[in-house]
């Protein structure tokens, strides 16, 4: 006797079950939250809240001869440590990362500040901004070439469940743990909500292409719990990217000359005006690299004006351009293998030159010194358990609930709990425009740092063993992970 037609309306009735418990249920504490600290005020700590943040300056044309020295320096840095990283089992990301703190004030400028002042002095730190942005802006448009929502298809309600878990479960502790982070660590123009949401969606990141190298390394990105970790990951970039665009557009209205009915009405309007002339113009493209099995210099070209034009249009909407950016690559057509061909060609200048550069200034930012003693020490450790409660956590539960093994449910939420770069990107926003102090900053560095390291030795814990599935391959841009 068939019963599929029996079977089908019983998983979707489970399904609904499942996405009300592991996702109303923390938009409902998302909500409870926000009205609940409305009353809340800031409170001045000092050394705390009203410390200040290295800010790029620069006056006049760079002196050629630091900047030089300073990208050498930053290059063969990161190149080394990245190595020594990778030889004990983890992410490149993670050993460009810590050599960015090791520029920063964390070593160099505690053991020898006279040296860190002549190789880094603060008027020359502008520069090194503009050029790291450059390389985020490519960045980001490579993590748009590999954000398909269409890996959400076939994978049924399951998909639909884990991944909106695995965004509002940490999105709501992010939330709540800014109850008690809000009096002593709120940047200077951020209110309540706007600090709770960016919290929110800082817990809620997940580094794309790290998970993707992890996977392809372990030779798990064709299996059940690879697929579901792929599709869980794209769709939650391009939902925390969405978000957090909307929190900067509140925040930033209150000193903005941009009306913020402006910038909150043009986003959906410069996302459809991308989507439908983006893709038009784009097919071309296409259609060219599927006859010659290359792009010209000149389609290149304007592929490149392309992704300038879209971060500009966001820049000028109020929003950071690094949006812009992340739409110009996640229009671009999917015909397998063409993303591919487009992440070769930006890959090595952004990889081997530009990000490290966003590392080094990102460690220029981040002083551990701002870590004061063992409540300070307690606060960043809260920080980094709630963060795993809620990724590892919420994704966990939701994908046992969808029917994983409970030891593939954890390897998924280990996976999912992987920040790397993209963390790094939203904090350096947040910092930019006066949500969080320099302090929590930090805190937040050393989380994404920790909860990164921690992926892929917790994968092998809870999924040892496991031999791949047959499925479609995927790959991607190895910026942060090579």
């Amino acid at each position: 006797m068939n019963l599929s037609h029996i079977d089908k309306p019983i998983a979707a009735r489970k399904a609904a079950l499942t996405y009300v418990l592991t996702v109303g249920a923390p938009v409902a504490i998302l909500l409870a939250v926000i009205v609940l600290g409305e009353g809340i005020h800031r409170v001045a700590i000092h050394g705390v809240a009203g410390t200040a943040a290295i800010q790029p300056q620069s006056s006049g044309l760079p002196n050629l001869a630091i900047l030089m020295t300073q990208i050498g320096l930053i290059v063969l840095m990161s190149r080394a440590v990245g190595s020594i990283i990778q030889r004990i089992g983890q992410p490149r990301v993670i050993g460009e990362v810590l050599a960015g703190l090791l520029l920063g004030p964390s070593f160099l400028g505690w053991i020898a500040p006279g040296l860190s002042g002549v190789l880094f002095p603060v008027q020359s730190l502008g520069f090194l901004h503009a050029l790291s942005q450059l390389g985020l802006v490519l960045f980001m448009f490579m993590v748009g070439l590999e954000v398909d929502v269409r890996e959400l298809y076939g994978h049924g309600h399951a998909a639909v469940v884990i991944s909106h878990a695995s965004i509002m479960a940490p999105m709501a502790l992010g939330a709540a743990l800014s109850l008690y982070l809000y009096p002593r660590f709120a940047g200077p123009v951020a209110g309540f909500a706007g600090f709770a949401l960016f919290m929110g969606v800082a817990m809620s990141i997940t580094a794309f292409p790290v998970l993707a190298r992890i996977l392809t390394e372990r030779k798990l990105l064709r299996s059940r719990m690879g697929a579901m970790a792929i599709a869980c990951a794209a769709i939650g970039d391009a939902t925390g990217w969405c978000v957090l665009a909307y929190v900067v557009a509140f925040v930033s209205a209150s000193h903005s000359s941009i009306p913020v009915w402006l910038t909150v009405g043009g986003l959906p309007v410069f996302i459809a005006i991308t989507w439908w002339a983006g893709r038009w113009s784009m097919r071309g493209t296409e259609e060219a690299w599927l006859a010659d099995g290359e792009l010209s210099g000149n389609r290149q070209a304007l592929l490149l004006v392309f992704l300038l034009a879209a971060a500009l249009a966001t820049e000028a909407l109020g929003l950071h351009l690094l949006f812009g950016a992340f739409v110009a690559g996640a229009i671009i057509p999917k015909h397998p293998g063409f993303g591919t061909y487009l992440i070769e060609k930006f890959e090595p200048l952004t990889v081997l030159l530009l990000l490290p550069l966003f590392f080094a200034y990102t460690g220029l930012r981040t002083s551990l010194g701002q870590i004061r003693g063992a409540q300070m020490w307690g606060i960043c450790l809260l920080i980094i358990a709630v963060a795993v409660a809620g990724k590892l956590g919420g994704t966990g539960i939701a994908a046992r609930l969808s029917g994983f093994g409970w030891r593939e449910s954890l390897a998924l939420g280990s996976l999912m709990n992987t920040r790397g770069l993209m963390e790094l990107v939203v904090l350096n926003i947040g910092l930019d425009i006066g949500i969080i102090s320099p302090a929590i900053f930090s805190m937040m560095v050393v989380m994404a740092i920790t909860t990164t390291m921690m992926a892929p030795p917790l994968l092998d814990w809870f999924h040892a063993g496991s031999a791949p599935a047959p499925g479609r391959q995927r790959t991607g841009p190895d910026a942060l992970t090579a």
